[in-house]
């Protein structure tokens, strides 16, 4: 990675938060050219370059198209590794057109960007709640990977995604929730039979900046993560390691939430691929895909939560 990085300038949007900061850190380690961190959260940004030296920083939203065209025109980077998404799922089941507006306007931006100014490649990172989203975070997730298909299609830059399950210490991960509710002796899970695929942070930003270069378009990139875990045993787990006494509460699944998640879908045939421990499946697109996207944008301007939802529903039935 590091003779392939070595006269690279690299973007990192979200480069504040858990993991776009990780991909930061590991670029520095592997000496890129240039390393731009890119969020709107000073306070990310700001603890991201404390602990690294040699990063530029810069605040800007990726759903403003005026600021990002700055950006990109001023740094002209070979490489877009775009992190910034909202990520919280009972947030963005009450909030759809934010989801929208950061998650699908933001990527469709910053990729158009980075074909118009010359990129050679846009790594996106997914989510496993991209596969049959129940969730308007998954739904958008999953129009975001569509997006990084239909435009490989006909741009010069190589798209591609990498999806992964949760990522421990991640913003919204459950593990730094837990030991907050294990100090006040409640912890809270949705459902007894409620799994979940995990993986470190630092081993997410490896994968991700190892498939960037083996991206060959359109396609999707999916860490083999061992198997699921059940919550309740992670949350006995970390209860028993901590010394404490606390009590489980099981409440009842929140909206958006499912008990189990998938990491492909029943039509993608995973194959192995040139960087270890990871899958590589063909992406997948929709006709009309930016007619879609465009009555995503009017609607989230205009707050139409409910139409926001239909479409997204329309929009992410499987397909294959």
């Amino acid at each position: 990675m590091e003779s392939y990085l070595t006269d690279k300038v690299c973007m990192v949007t979200g480069g504040g938060g858990s993991i776009g900061g990780e991909i930061v850190r590991a670029l520095t380690r592997l000496n890129a050219a240039r390393v731009v961190a890119v969020d709107i959260s000073e306070n990310g940004l700001y603890d991201v370059i404390t602990d690294v030296g040699g990063v530029t920083a810069e605040i800007a939203s990726v759903r403003d198209a005026g600021k990002m065209e700055y950006l990109f025109d001023k740094y002209r980077p070979n490489i877009v590794f775009h992190a910034a998404a909202h990520k919280h799922v009972p947030f963005m089941e009450r909030n759809p057109e934010e989801a929208v507006k950061n998650n699908i306007i933001g990527t469709r931006v910053t990729a158009e960007l980075a074909e118009k100014y010359g990129a050679e490649r846009f790594a996106l990172i997914s989510t496993d709640k991209a596969v049959e989203p129940v969730s308007v975070m998954g739904a958008t997730k999953r129009v975001c990977e569509m997006l990084m298909y239909e435009m490989s299609k006909t741009a010069k830059t190589v798209f591609g995604t990498v999806r992964f399950g949760n990522v421990l210490g991640s913003n919204g991960s459950v593990v730094p929730l837990f030991k907050k509710q294990i100090e006040k002796g409640v912890v809270t899970v949705t459902d007894r039979n409620v799994e979940r695929y995990f993986m470190t942070v630092e081993r997410a930003a490896q994968v991700v900046i190892s498939c960037a270069e083996h991206m060959k378009g359109g396609d999707v990139f999916v860490p083999d993560m061992g198997g699921s875990v059940k919550i309740i045993d992670l949350a006995e787990k970390l209860i028993e390691e901590s010394g404490k006494s606390a009590e489980i509460r099981v409440t009842s699944l929140r909206q958006g939430d499912k008990l189990t998640e998938k990491l492909f879908y029943d039509f993608e045939t995973p194959e192995s691929c040139a960087v270890r421990g990871v899958y590589r499946v063909r992406g997948s697109g929709l006709e009309g895909l930016y007619e879609y996207t465009d009555r995503l944008r009017k609607m989230a301007d205009a707050c139409d939560r409910d139409g926001i939802r239909a479409v997204l529903r329309e929009m992410t039935a499987v397909k294959g």
